[in-house]
C-alpha cells in the first residue's frame, strides 16, 4: 500500500514542440522505476516516500524546461498519509473497462 500519490501535469508554454517536452517529463517518470499511469491530462505517480515523488516530479518539470528552450508551467496534486493510501489501481480497478463500470 503506497503511502503518497503525486499527479502532475507539465505545461510547455510557447513551446514548438510542446508534446516533445511533455514526453521527456514523461521519460524521467519511467525511468524513476516508481509506479506510474499515464493519462491525456497528466500522469499520476505513487510511492512510498512523497518526498521521493516531489524530486521525480521537479526532475520531470526541469526535463521538459530544458528540451522546450522556454516556460514550462508544472502544476501539482498529492495526499500523502503513513497509514497507507488506496493504490493507482484500486481506485480506478471498478471503472476500467469490462470491470462493469
Amino acid at each position: 500500500m503506497p503511502q503518497a500519490t503525486l499527479a502532475l501535469q507539465v505545461l510547455p508554454l510557447n513551446a514548438p514542440d510542446a508534446l516533445a517536452a511533455v514526453d521527456a517529463a514523461i521519460a524521467v517518470i519511467q525511468d524513476s522505476g516508481v509506479s506510474h499511469e499515464v493519462g491525456p491530462m497528466e500522469t499520476t505517480i505513487e510511492g512510498d516516500s512523497l518526498h521521493e515523488l516531489l524530486d521525480i516530479a521537479a526532475r520531470a518539470h526541469s526535463a521538459a524546461v530544458e528540451l522546450s528552450g522556454g516556460p514550462v508551467q508544472t502544476n501539482v496534486r498529492m495526499i500523502e498519509s503513513p497509514a497507507g493510501i488506496a493504490s493507482m489501481h484500486e481506485k480506478t480497478a471498478p471503472f476500467r473497462e469490462g470491470a462493469g463500470g
